[in-house]
């Protein structure tokens, strides 16, 4: 070998050497990066310490589970042209929208020479809805939204799709029950078979930020999943005087879409955590909405029996808010429901419960909201007595009452709803009233037997600006009852400055029902 040649072969050596040596100590010190087909990352505090690795998960699994339990849900109206009419505010048929040529309509009957059905005829239509729906036990019962099945003659489920929404079977589903306070609906359906399920989950447990995994029929495409997470619990929307008083929405930004209503709101373990409800546009992305599954597990028992029967006292609440602490002169943690109004005649005011009572406890258990004292009413069988542990004028007293059966008539009158709540003044008083006459009553609409003082002018920015409108009736401030002139002007002037006053407030009713309430004040 000629020394060239052994130059050459030395060289290469030291090379591959090299080479070598610094793979194995890049390797050592963790200076390579790790491959992009790794699912998990690599973290390290500020220190250099390791902590947990994060994987991404997929849901393909959750979703290979649950689909064969997700139903497509297909509900059948029958309307009469007269209705339509009714409903239609330019008058005339708007079926003639999608068929205007004679002899191309749907077939039902005669036309006039100008293409139209002569108006002596009251042909019946057929109005198709569409929904979504899951499978929660293997005999065939669904739980899905009240308003996806509301009025319908003809329910029909559409289930055993695989999971590209291919395939399946129909079955004509018997409505068990329904529930239009909660939007909830139970239907069942005959497979001659054992069906599969999908588990329901615990909708307390869950937290914003959880995942939220959407399952549905958006738009008739079957068995369409989207993911996202919990962004908010406990949200009301005002969908209804019938809802109201129970919305406890679960708010997630999983896309929900028409044709998802009813449909099943998931955790990562493919257990549901809620019913798909309702939509909130407007963004870039949609607002979805949930009743939570608690909900409906309550409820499920009643509607298996085919009605849902709820306890009722007959008070509005509100919730207890920092104002209204102040104005009751509270510690600041006290927590429960101010009322509002009661009703005569029903079983809060048999009790002895009166408006400004701060109710905190109820049966021993925390009142933390008035949402947590609707629920434990409403789901009290009717009949049931009920200790309310109250705090008035700064002390505990408890009263006795026993719930009543909630009636529809109940629910439009919401006597148990939220009013709404209006934003304290920050400036002067600002109001004029006078004394309550009959001229006053006629003026403003003002019933006989609301009694105090009526609010005849309110300066916009002011104290009372925001709290107070034209033709409210006074009848109480801080505690002091008003029905004169005089006793408002010492009600006021015994007010100290930076106080927050509390007075109570009927609304002059025009246009609607009238409203009474707490209304809260800064005195400047």
């Amino acid at each position: 070998m000629n020394p060239t040649t052994k130059r050459i072969l030395s060289t290469i050596a030291i090379i591959i050497a090299s080479v070598t040596f610094g793979v194995v100590v890049s390797a050592d010190l963790g200076l390579m990066r790790p491959s992009h087909a790794q699912s998990s990352v690599i973290q390290t505090t500020s220190s250099g310490a390791p902590v947990a690795s994060v994987t991404i998960p997929s849901f393909a699994d959750v979703a290979a589970r649950v689909m064969p339990a997700v139903v497509s849900i297909t509900s059948t109206e029958v309307i009469k042209s007269s209705d339509l009419r009714k409903q239609n505010p330019f008058g005339g048929d708007p079926f003639e929208f999608f068929f205007p040529n004679p002899g191309q309509g749907n077939g039902n009957g005669p036309r006039n020479p100008h293409g139209n059905r002569t108006p002596e005829e009251d042909d019946e239509h057929k109005q198709v809805a569409g929904g979504s729906g899951f499978i929660i036990s293997p005999d065939g019962y669904i739980v899905t939204n009240n308003h996806v099945i509301d009025g319908a003659s003809k329910v029909q489920v559409h289930w055993g799709a695989d999971e590209n929404g291919t395939g399946g079977h129909t079955s004509e589903a018997k409505i068990i029950g329904r529930d239009p306070a909660t939007d909830i609906a139970l239907l069942k359906i005959d497979a001659g078979q054992s069906l599969p399920s999908v588990p329901l989950g615990d909708s307390d447990r869950i937290r914003k930020g959880d995942w939220a995994i959407a399952v549905g029929n958006p738009f008739q495409f079957e068995n369409t999943l989207t993911v996202g997470v919990i962004s908010a619990k406990g949200r009301t929307l005002g969908l209804g005087d019938q809802t109201r008083s129970f919305e406890n929405f679960i708010q997630t930004d999983a896309a929900i879409n028409f044709g998802n209503s009813g449909g099943p709101l998931m955790n990562i373990n493919g257990e549901v955590v809620g019913i798909n409800t309702a939509i909130r546009g407007g963004g870039a992305q949609g607002l979805g909405f949930a009743t939570p599954i608690n909900t409906a597990k309550r409820l499920l028992p009643q509607l298996k029996q085919g009605k849902v029967i709820r306890g009722y006292l007959g008070m509005g609440i509100l919730d207890l808010s920092e104002d209204a602490r102040a104005g009751f002169e509270l510690p600041p943690d006290t927590r429960g429901a101010l009322v509002q109004t009661v009703e005569a005649g029903k079983p809060a005011a048999k009790a002895g419960i009166q408006p400004g009572d701060i109710i905190v406890e109820a049966d021993g258990h925390p009142i933390i909201s008035n949402r947590a004292l609707i629920d434990y009413i409403s789901y009290l069988p009717v009949g049931s007595k009920i200790n309310l542990t109250v705090i008035r004028d700064g002390k505990r007293q408890t009263l006795t009452a026993s719930t009543i059966e909630r009636t529809l008539e109940a629910d439009k009158a919401d006597p148990d709803k939220q009013p709404e709540e209006v934003a304290p003044a920050r400036n002067k008083l600002g109001m004029s009233v006078q004394e309550l006459t009959p001229q006053m009553r006629q003026q403003y609409g003002i019933a006989d037997n609301v009694t105090g003082v009526v609010v005849t002018g309110v300066k916009e920015v002011s104290a009372a600006g925001d709290v107070l409108t034209e033709g409210d009736v006074i009848s109480e401030v801080q505690g002091t009852k008003i029905s004169n002139l005089a006793q408002f002007r010492a009600a006021i002037d015994r007010l100290r400055g930076g106080q927050i006053a509390r007075i109570y407030v009927t609304s002059s009713g025009r246009g609607g029902a009238a409203i009474s309430g707490f209304r809260f004040i800064h005195v400047p």
